[in-house]
Parts: structure tokens; C-alpha cells; sequence
């Protein structure tokens, strides 16, 4: 049962998502028509940029909110199991058995680590087969249940071999700098980050999907991408152009620019091909060329290790404190027990959940800069970049159900990328070859 702390945080919390879903679908539905004014009176409104059929508004009103449920109760959830594994002390037990098992620390790590990261894959599983039931439900997922488990038990295979390395190389570090280690571990973190997303589109990416080359499926469409990368300034021959065969598992549209030096490549949905014309292919493939061209990948992991340091930081006052404060009931000795991880991954996801809108914020400005870019790089290689882009992002929202107007909290808590109604909006709007103006990106 939760502390009444607990209990004011989680009721406020649940109240605002029905309140606010509920307002947001009132905003949403079509007011009848008032026939006491003449129609001629009335002021004639331009029609928006992206809107939704009654029908499927409906269900992306609900999506939307489910989403968000699951977004909050997820965290609140992983607080609260996380807080009542200390209070029944169940990472002392499992420290105290590998202890009177070996003395050796980095064996004791290796029988406490993969437990421990079992358990919190558990922990989280309700969530995760809800979502996927909702993503069946709602017809954006088409993967099978056996085929989404063994996946969910490649990712726990990989979070067993690299998280056991990585926490053992933390408590390792804790160990030999008790003051310092927040900044050390960070140190360590910073070469790691750049190699996973060196090797992510080599090893990690096919382990979950199939891809073939693009060139041998869509040579035409290999061609216009090729076009579309010299005119961004980049050299990205077809031979690292590649198609995934997303139809398997979902059916939203994607594509996206990974990798960096000679693992940099271009990967294309076929659910993409499938469903949009050439022309918001290119302006899809365009937006992520942006991320490329506009250095965001370098940028992003200069974010995340700003991010990161802070949280480490935070970690070194906050977890230290509260083994203190909390020793004669936790049993927690010091930074360096390998029961301590409980309380790092505690106040983690606490300031995790906390820096949720500064990073998504981040991400939205990125994700704007790509949308310019996009817009731009098509410029001259498609008739008309606005309706080009305003389609794609019409298309995008409607086969994912994204709703037009979503709650403001929600979209600034969660949303790492602006709203399609935005996107939309802008991209209807956007000219810079009009008469005094000028592209941010490209010469005129």
C-alpha cells in the first residue's frame, strides 16, 4: 500500500490525465452548427493544416491518453516497487547470498547484476505487454506475440551483457574514488556513448530487423535519394542504402540517417515506399538528412553527456544521503554494496521522469531544425516542397493517430517531437524563396 506521500502524488496525478483527456476531447469534437446567425455573417476560417475523420479522431483522442497513462503509471509504478524492494529488503538478501557465496567483488557482481536487471525487466513488463496490446488494438502493430517476445528477450539479453559490464565498471569506480566517482564513471560513459552509435546500425539494429539493400528493390528511388544527398552537401552512396522490412511488426511510416563515418547510411521503411508517393519519400528521407547535415547526432550526445553528468551528480548527493537516513531499515552499508543500486536506479528514474520536459524540449528543437532542412533539400527536386511536406505530415499523423490538438502538459512532458498539427502548420506556411526571404539551410 502506498505512503500517504505517495498516495497525494499518484491521485493529483491520475486526476490531472482524466481531466485534462477529457478537456482535450471536448476541444477536439466539432461544435454543432449554430443556425441563428446566417451563414454569410459568419467568418470564413481557413481550414487546418491536419485534421482527423470524426472517427479516427475518436480513436487518437483515446490513444493519446493511454499513451500518457501509460507514460506516468509507468514511472510512478517502477518508484513504487522500486521503494517497496527496499523496504523488504530484497537487494540486501540477494547482496548477503552472492557475499557468502564468494568474496571476490567483481564474481559477486556477476551472480548479483543479471538478477537484479531480470527483475527490473519484470517489473516492467505489464506496461509493456499493455502497449503492445493497445499498439494491436489500434492497428499500429501487426507483430505477432511470439515474435514480440523474442524480441523483448534479445533486448534482455543485451541489457544483461552490457549493463552487468557497465555497473560492474561503476561499482568498480565508486569503490576506488568514493568522492569522485559521479565524475569518473561519466569520463568512462563518454567513449561508450560514441562507439554504440557507431556500432548500433552494424550489430545491434540487425539483431531486430531484416534489411536489404535498397538499390536492388527501388532503384529508382535509390537514385532520387542519391540526388537528394549530394544536394544536402552529403556523400552517401546507394551501396549504404538499405530497406527494412518494418511490415512486419508495425505499419507506420519511417525512415532515418544513422551511424557515423563509414557506418553512416540511409534506411527506408517499405511500409514507407508502400504508402507514400516519391515525392514525401524524399521530404521524409530530407528531415533526416537534416539530423545529419545539421550535426545533431554530435549534438545530441554532447546534450546527453551534459544530462548525464548532472544526474550522476545528483545521484552522489542524493543516494548517499538517503543510505544515511534510511540504514536501519534499508541495511544498506554504503555507496559501494551492490544492494545501493536499488536506491541509484530510485532516484535516477525520480530525476529522470523530472528531466523529462528539458530533454523532450531539446528533441522538439531538433526535430523543428530537421523540418526546415527537409522542407529546403527538396526544393527544386519536387513541385511544390509545401504540399509535399504538409501531405507527409498529414499521412504520418493519420497512420500513427496522432490527435490534432493534443493537452499542452502532455505535449511539453512528453513529446519529443512538435506536434503533427504544428508541423503541419508550419510546413503549409513555409517559403523562404518568396520575395525577402531567405532559406536558413540553402543558398537561394
Amino acid at each position: 500500500m502506498p505512503s500517504p506521500t505517495r498516495a497525494r502524488f499518484l491521485i493529483p496525478l491520475l486526476a490531472l490525465l482524466l481531466v485534462s483527456g477529457a478537456a482535450t476531447a471536448r476541444a477536439q469534437q466539432s461544435p454543432p452548427p449554430t443556425q441563428s446567425t446566417p451563414a454569410q455573417s459568419q467568418p470564413v476560417r481557413p481550414a487546418p493544416a491536419y485534421n482527423l475523420p470524426p472517427a479516427i479522431l475518436a480513436k487518437a483522442i483515446t490513444l493519446t491518453r493511454l499513451r500518457a497513462i501509460l507514460a506516468f503509471g509507468g514511472t510512478a509504478w517502477t518508484i513504487l516497487v522500486l521503494l517497496l524492494v527496499l523496504a523488504g529488503r530484497w537487494p540486501v538478501a540477494l547482496r548477503d547470498w552472492a557475499e557468502r557465496i564468494t568474496p571476490g567483488k567483481w564474481l559477486q557482481g556477476l551472480l548479483f547484476l543479471p538478477p537484479a536487471i531480470v527483475f527490473l525487466t519484470v517489473v516492467s513488463l505489464p506496461f509493456d505487454i499493455y502497449s503492445q496490446h493497445i499498439e494491436r488494438a489500434y492497428g499500429l502493430s501487426v507483430q505477432s506475440w511470439p515474435s514480440w517476445t523474442l524480441d523483448q528477450l534479445k533486448a534482455l539479453g543485451l541489457s544483461i551483457v552490457i549493463g552487468t559490464l557497465l555497473l560492474q565498471v561503476l561499482f568498480r569506480v565508486i569503490r576506488v574514488s568514493p568522492r569522485k566517482w559521479w565524475l569518473w564513471f561519466w569520463l568512462c560513459t563518454l567513449p561508450i556513448l560514441v562507439f554504440a552509435v557507431f556500432i548500433s546500425p552494424i550489430w545491434i539494429d540487425p539483431i531486430f530487423n531484416h534489411f536489404s539493400p535498397l538499390q536492388k528493390s527501388n532503384p529508382a528511388l535509390t537514385a532520387q535519394l542519391e540526388q537528394l544527398a549530394q544536394h544536402a552537401g552529403l556523400d552517401i552512396p546507394p551501396q549504404r542504402m538499405f530497406l527494412m522490412k518494418a511490415s512486419e511488426k508495425v505499419t507506420g511510416e519511417n525512415a532515418y540517417v544513422t551511424g557515423i563515418g563509414a557506418t553512416t547510411r540511409i534506411v527506408v521503411w517499405d511500409n514507407t515506399i508502400r504508402k507514400l508517393p516519391p515525392d514525401e519519400i524524399l521530404f521524409v528521407v530530407g528531415h533526416e538528412m537534416g539530423h545529419y547535415v545539421l550535426r545533431h547526432i554530435y549534438k545530441g550526445l554532447a546534450f546527453t553527456a551534459l544530462v548525464l553528468v548532472v544526474l550522476l551528480w545528483l545521484a552522489y548527493v542524493c543516494v548517499g544521503w538517503l543510505i544515511r537516513r534510511t540504514q536501519p531499515s534499508w541495511q544498506i552499508r554504503s555507496m559501494d554494496d551492490w544492494a545501493a543500486l536499488a536506491v541509484l536506479l530510485l532516484v535516477f528514474t525520480v530525476f529522470g521522469f523530472l528531466a523529462s520536459p528539458i530533454t523532450n524540449s531539446f528533441s522538439r528543437w531538433e526535430e523543428h531544425q530537421a523540418d526546415v532542412f527537409g522542407q529546403e533539400a527538396i526544393h527544386g527536386l519536387v513541385p511544390d516542397p509545401q504540399v509535399t511536406a504538409q501531405k507527409a505530415f498529414v499521412a504520418l499523423g493519420s497512420d500513427y493517430l496522432e490527435a490534432p490538438n493534443p493537452n499542452p502538459l502532455i505535449e511539453f512532458w512528453l513529446y519529443s517531437h512538435p506536434s503533427i498539427s504544428e508541423r503541419a502548420k508550419f510546413a503549409a506556411h513555409y517559403d523562404p524563396w518568396l520575395p525577402g526571404r531567405h532559406p536558413r539551410y540553402f543558398r537561394k
